[in-house]
């Protein structure tokens, strides 16, 4: 690490430690040469999930919309704002981990579908019904026969 006072090349590692968050770690160096020390933080370089919209364009991936959609979907339900926040996070992490730079915004209702289906049959119908655009109440009776199928 080339040293901020001097230019030098070299550097000696005096104390590391990670950041609260866990996700940063802390440096404390000294430059051999003019023995000024100085504080450097290494964080893993990611690149940036990008979701595909169903009109083609491209977008951030963004948790809170996931959470937003959850919150209205769970309106009136006996379900935490904890849960929601642990099915967007998982959801989020699962994405991460597949290693896909895009993924389809499809891809992301169905997970979310998937996860709701778990907590309660009530979002998830709600969410059901805005994700996959029901028409009629024919659409909400398949669904609902679907998921008693399903059980």
């Amino acid at each position: 690490m080339k040293c901020p006072f001097c230019g030098n090349m070299e550097s000696k590692v005096m104390d590391s430690r990670p950041t609260e968050e866990g996700t940063i770690i802390r440096r404390r160096r000294e430059c051999p040469s003019c023995k000024k020390r100085f504080t450097t933080y290494e964080r893993v370089d990611e690149l940036p999930l990008t979701v595909i919209k169903k009109s083609g364009m491209r977008e951030v991936f963004d948790t809170h919309k996931i959470i937003n959609g959850l919150i209205k979907a769970c309106e009136k339900r006996p379900i935490s704002i904890e849960m929601l926040q642990n099915i967007a996070n998982d959801i989020e992490k699962e994405l991460k981990n597949n290693m896909e730079q895009e993924v389809e915004s499809k891809k992301i209702g169905e997970m979310v579908m998937d996860r709701l289906k778990e907590v309660d049959e009530v979002a998830y119908v709600r969410f059901a019904s805005v994700y996959r655009q029901f028409k009629d109440i024919d659409s909400y009776i398949e669904e609902i026969k679907r998921l008693k199928s399903d059980r």
